[in-house]
This record gives C-alpha cells, structure tokens and sequence, in this order.
C-alpha cells in the first residue's frame, strides 16, 4: 500500500518558486565569464535560497518559524529580481526577457504573500 506523504514538496508557492529557479538557472547559461563570480554567483544563490527558506519553514512545524522563513523566502525573491534589473541594465537579457522573469516573479510573489497571510490567520 502505498502512502500520501505531503510534505513542502507539494505546496503551489514551492513549485512556483521552483520553476522560477530552474528559469534562472537557465539564465545563468548565457551570462559572459566575467560575471561567474558575480552576477552569476549572486543570483544563483539568491533564486536557490527562495526555495530553501520555504522548504525549511515548513519543516519547523512551527506558525511563527514559518512566517519568519517565508518573510526571508520573500526577501530572496526581491532580492532576485534586482539581479534580473542589473542584467537588463547590463544588457545581458532583452526587455522582452525580463518582462517574461518578472512575470513569474509576481506569479511567486503573489503566492507567498498568500502563503503568509494564510499562516497567519492558522497562528490565531
């Protein structure tokens, strides 16, 4: 017999934030070698990180700890977003390109203020 296990794995704000990831992942191909240390690290680490603190929110089983973790996963998520400016100004990506970033950036946005606000209402 087989089990259901849930888990942040199946959270809609986790798999978003996941498919923006995997987008900027992809980004990171076509930046130029003189940005392997910079932008590359730097927006690498900020889109991973908007997935970790979800994941691990939700593993502190805790509403405050969560809320805490969310509100960092957000900040991340910002911070993404200002990387995906540089690149533009840079001009390592198309206006066309960051609007298409962008787009799922507010897709993830939306989802985990959505997120926050719902662990608020179960901490009362």
């Amino acid at each position: 017999m087989e089990e259901n296990i849930s888990g942040f794995e199946n959270l809609e704000v986790w798999k978003e934030a996941r498919s923006f990831r995997l987008m900027i992942s992809e980004f990171c191909k076509i930046l130029p070698p003189e940005e392997k240390f910079r932008l590359l690290d730097q927006i690498k680490r900020s889109s991973r990180s908007v997935t970790a603190n979800i994941s691990e929110g939700y593993g502190r089983f805790s509403y405050v700890d969560n809320i805490k973790f969310c509100r960092d996963s957000r900040g991340s998520l910002n911070e993404t977003l200002d990387h995906l400016i540089v690149a533009l100004d840079e001009q390592y990506i198309t206006n066309e390109q960051f609007i298409i970033y962008k787009k799922q950036f507010e897709k993830v946005l939306k989802l985990l203020n959505g997120y926050i606000a719902y662990l608020k209402k179960q901490k009362k």
